[in-house]
């Protein structure tokens, strides 16, 4: 957990980083399938015929082909953004204005100690009901972020710059009838319910997890059979069927 600080005009709040989020992926090492060694990677030079070690390399961006420009780790640390290492507040913006595809990765911002100016900017993002616009810098790359109150915490959120979002044109709309627009509102109200996150769960990683554990005891896996569902071209009778199911 790195630590900071919100720069909020001359106040000067410490926080400390907690990701929300964490990685629930099973991780495999590639192996050698005969000795089942694990295979190691070496950066390999094709015009020197070596393997280069990591103090040789440097970065080079291809503006032809076959043509370098190149940077060493300095001049690329001299084109950092400056953020004095800070959560550095730019505005403040009603939060319905961000649409949801800019955020990226969240963060709890907490404070180590009690603290007068977090309680006092926690309060105030509370009752504006605005997000603060910041920039900062995380890993040594720059960030536009979100900060907001959430349950009782400052969430800071990561968002994607305005070149970094692709959104395609509307779809071109086809004529549907009434009944078919029964029919599935009517499929809504049967499948409607309340958001659980807790019973949302990742079965492709259990299943692995399972089946890593019948592995280590000797077990064999079972082939899975995969039923295939019919398929209804009629929109009116699939809709008729789903509400039967």
């Amino acid at each position: 957990m790195a630590s900071s600080a919100i720069s909020f005009g001359l106040v000067n709040i410490p926080i400390v980083y907690n990701p929300v989020i964490k990685n629930n992926d099973t991780t495999f090492n590639q192996l050698h399938k005969k000795c089942l060694n694990r295979i190691r990677y070496q950066k390999y030079c094709e015009h020197c015929k070596k393997i280069v070690k990591e103090a040789d390399l440097i970065k080079g961006y291809e503006y032809e082909k076959g043509k370098y420009v190149t940077f060493t780790k300095e001049e690329l640390a001299n084109l950092q953004v400056d953020v004095k290492g800070t959560i550095e507040i730019i505005s403040f913006v009603p939060e319905n204005e961000i649409s949801p595809y800019y955020y990226e990765k969240s963060y709890i911002l907490t404070t180590p100690k009690k603290s007068k100016a977090y309680s006092l900017f926690l309060e105030v993002l509370k009752k504006t009901k605005k997000v603060a616009v910041a920039k900062t810098s995380l890993n040594s790359k720059f960030y536009y972020v979100l900060l907001r109150f959430f349950e009782g915490n400052i969430l800071m959120s990561t968002i994607f710059f305005e070149e970094e979002v692709n959104i395609p044109e509307a779809s071109v709309e086809a004529s549907f009838s009434k009944k078919e627009l029964d029919l599935a509102m009517q499929l809504v109200d049967h499948l409607s319910g309340h958001f659980q996150p807790n019973s949302y769960l990742d079965d492709y990683q259990n299943q692995i997890k399972e089946a890593i554990d019948k592995k280590v005891m000797g077990k064999p896996i079972a082939k899975k059979e995969i039923k295939k569902k019919a398929s209804v071209k009629d929109l009116i009778t699939s809709l008729q069927k789903s509400l039967e199911v």
